[in-house]
């Protein structure tokens, strides 16, 4: 099935350079361009895309239009999956993206762009209502938990952060134990105490 995209980023060189990347994917359907988060909300109404893909910093502020966006789509189109786009790590913009949930949002770095099955995948995974975070990110957001003293990840082995990881991405456990070199069973044990343990 053709995925139907709308991309948003006020830097030309970007836009023109992820719309090729994007064009020549399979199963992309590139339908609209954005510069700011008007213009973005504006194509999402008129073209209703499977997903959204944008920059977190536009036009006035450059700060977190693209949150801002995000958020207002996912709440008047919540069929519409948003994957957000940050050049750094910035774990306070992912929790504020995130804080009312995951399902149909992504946030990544600008560095995955250029893996365009990363980057499709991403998008795909959030038009079925699932999520895709960067694993740099998840790392952060996991670091910047265990500051919290007598947090449960504390105990989490090298293994269950890495499943707990992969989790956070939106992949199943075969895929998790394909990418971690794990037996389905040691992915499904080590992911139910990983889990356990986040909450």
């Amino acid at each position: 099935m053709t995925l139907r995209v709308v991309f948003a980023d006020d830097n030309y060189l970007m836009r023109e350079g992820v719309s090729a990347l994007l064009a020549g994917a399979d199963d992309i359907d590139l339908v609209g361009l954005a510069i700011d988060g008007d213009s973005l909300l504006q194509a999402v109404a008129e073209h209703r895309p499977d997903a959204v893909l944008t920059d977190i910093r536009m036009p006035p502020t450059h700060t977190v239009e693209g949150i801002h966006a995000a958020k207002r789509i996912r709440a008047d189109f919540p069929e519409i999956g948003v994957v957000v786009l940050s050049q750094y790590i910035e774990d306070e913009y992912a929790l504020e993206l995130l804080e009312d949930g995951v399902a149909g949002l992504g946030y990544l770095l600008k560095e995955r762009v250029a893996q365009v099955d990363e980057l499709v995948r991403a998008l795909q995974e959030v038009a079925r209502g699932g999520s895709a975070l960067d694993p740099l990110v998840i790392e952060e957001l996991i670091s910047r938990k265990l500051t919290d003293a007598g947090t449960p990840l504390l105990g989490l082995t090298d293994r269950e952060r890495s499943v707990l990881q992969q989790m956070a991405t939106g992949r199943s456990n075969a895929a998790i134990a394909n990418v971690l070199y794990l037996s389905d069973r040691a992915v499904a044990s080590t992911s139910d105490r990983s889990s356990r343990s986040s909450v």
